[in-house]
């Protein structure tokens, strides 16, 4: 039985039960006024219950049902928190506008309480929901079908609230982030590390007042490594699930499973609601952990699967899930990109593929660049080719690369992965890995403003007839997505520029069609004749268009750089 408890600024409080007592619902505390689509609702319950451990489900459940206008009902677990004020909390964001109602029962060893029918409403708000798989399957939008385009990278520090306000101003949109076990050797296993679990509440409620996501990695390899790696890579140490499976059995423990089952519905509980929540990132480079380098691949695999089951089945608002191998050449993980809802593909290109490894830039007749936008293009053409669903980069840069990090060669290569991946069917940008001193001058630059800009002008959630088109820039490359609406790519040249070349795209309908060409770099489009907009023909099929030569221009710099990105609508 549990011991009285007592907090002074709570909106609930517990009192001591006998054995035999029905569990109480004495208050629910409800916030005034209307609730905004897509926004928090949250619920403080004062109870009376038995328990000995608050976060343990199968000791004290706590349900709510909530039934929107149109009849649908959603049902979602509450949950302990001893952050802010403390006690038992129920969060949820509508998805209707109008009058909702919920009920909210209670469960205990002694039976089970439910509450009288609250009510709120609902009203428009300014938000879009969490975001989906498109109808399209290649893309992302939100929940009211406005689509979403992920410009973005990890970002493992501290809620800064100045520098996730620098983000969104450069045009980032989303953070990938790793957190450390919420079960730590402090709360030992089924209990939750209250820190860590406020510090995601304050992280996701910055993003939400900024209009931007999250993708949550819940398993960083490391901490399911004993062996593997070395280093900073091993921090099975760390992590309290030893207290009932060694490293190498933590994918077929069922008691290790037990417990996860509870980790992850408190995870659902508490921010499942946000519409900041893109992707449950399950586990990040599933080789670099014991479990598979044991030799079981396959259960670890089988793992994966059922983690994602697990939240396809018990997350109502269906957020997105994805899983990664590490970067290597030989890192293809099939298996894995067919359970998750996104098929992520991590590159680390210093990690057996093509680069120049002579150290001399003229000594290998490809340019490094060339050779780095061949790997990124490669591996995005070959998740769209086996796999009908978002391919996105989960995870590459750093330093296993052949620039080094203040160089600008590697703001080159950086900048050429992500227009390259964009143009050969990515979903969101490469997740760089990650936010730092090191790569800061490189990376968070106007260049991603300048792409942000771009994507937004591309309604990817709703093309049709989305196919890959044969592109041709002779002396270069070129990159190009056709579908019933619209073209987009881009063009490329390491060894000189674009000034001057010919695009030639193979497979389009023959028309007329405006051609937008875009200076990615500057991040404007681009004029011709004071026009941005050209007029071009397509015949047998095939489309062809120039790059002007730009050229200094009263006293300043007009030039048109190494690659020029394109969007080309047909016209009605």
């Amino acid at each position: 039985m549990k011991y009285l408890k007592f907090y002074p600024i709570l909106l609930l409080f517990f009192q001591s039960l006998s054995v035999l007592s029905q569990p109480t619902i004495n208050r629910i505390f409800q916030q005034p006024g209307a609730t905004g689509l897509y926004e928090k609702l949250e619920l403080g319950l004062s109870i009376n219950a038995e328990f000995t451990n608050p976060f343990d489900p199968d000791e004290l459940d706590i349900m709510a049902a909530f039934t929107a206008p149109s009849g649908k009902v959603w049902k979602v677990p509450g949950f302990y928190t001893q952050s802010r004020w403390g006690g038992f909390l129920v969060r949820f964001s509508p998805d209707e506008t109008g009058e909702w109602s919920y009920t909210i029962s209670v469960t205990d060893r002694n039976g089970t309480a439910s509450s009288e029918t609250g009510t709120f409403t609902v009203v428009p708000s300014e938000y879009h929901g969490p975001i989906r798989v498109a109808q399209n399957k290649r893309y992302l939008e939100h929940a009211d079908g406005t689509p979403w385009f992920g410009v973005g990278l990890w970002y493992n520090r501290g809620n800064d609230a100045e520098v996730l306000e620098e983000l969104q101003a450069k045009g980032i949109n989303f953070i990938s982030r790793l957190i450390t076990p919420l079960e730590t050797w402090g709360t030992g296993l089924g209990r939750y590390d209250q820190m860590l679990c406020q510090d995601i509440d304050e992280l996701l409620e910055e993003l939400e007042n900024r209009d931007m996501q999250l993708s949550l990695n819940i398993w960083f390899h490391s901490f399911l490594s004993e062996t593997v790696w070395g280093g900073g890579n091993i921090a099975w140490y760390t992590n309290p699930y030893q207290l009932v499976c060694d490293a190498k059995d933590f994918y077929s423990s069922k008691e290790a499973w037990e417990y996860q089952e509870k980790l992850y519905r408190y995870m659902i509980a508490r921010w499942g609601y946000s519409r900041s929540l893109v992707i449950w990132f399950i586990v990040d480079e599933v080789n670099g952990t014991d479990g598979w380098a044991s030799g079981d691949s396959l259960g670890a695999a089988n793992w994966a699967r059922k983690v994602h089951e697990y939240f396809k089945e018990h997350d109502p608002w269906n957020h997105l899930t994805t899983g990664t191998r590490s970067g290597g050449i030989e890192e293809w993980w099939g298996r894995g990109y067919e359970i998750f809802d996104m098929a992520g593909r991590e590159i680390y290109e210093a990690q057996g593929f093509p680069i120049n490894t002579t150290g001399q830039v003229g000594k290998d007749p490809t340019h490094p660049l060339t050779y780095s936008y061949l790997n990124y293009h490669g591996q995005v053409k070959r998740l769209w080719d086996n796999f009908e669903k978002p391919a996105i980069i989960p995870e590459t840069g750093w330093d296993h690369t052949f620039y080094e990090m203040s160089m600008p060669g590697y703001q080159s290569q950086y900048h050429n992965a992500l227009w390259v991946t964009m143009a050969s069917g990515s979903a969101m940008s490469p997740f760089w890995w990650s936010y730092s001193d090191q790569l800061n001058d490189n990376m968070v630059t106007n260049q991603l403003r300048y792409f942000r800009r771009f994507t937004e002008q591309i309604p990817f959630s709703k093309l049709t007839g989305l196919a890959p088109l044969q592109a041709e820039n002779p002396g270069g490359h070129a990159f190009a997505m056709g579908s019933d609406q619209l073209i987009f790519g881009w063009a490329v040249n390491a060894d000189t520029d674009m000034s001057g070349k010919t695009i030639t795209l193979h497979g389009i309908k023959n028309g007329r069609y405006r051609l937008k060409l875009y200076h990615t770099w500057s991040g404007r489009y681009l004029k011709i004749d004071g026009q941005e907009e050209l007029i071009i023909s397509s015949s047998r099929n095939i489309l062809s268009f120039t790059i002007p030569v730009l050229k200094i221009e009263g006293g300043h710099a007009r030039y048109i750089g190494q690659d020029v990105a394109f969007i080309i609508e047909l016209m009605e």
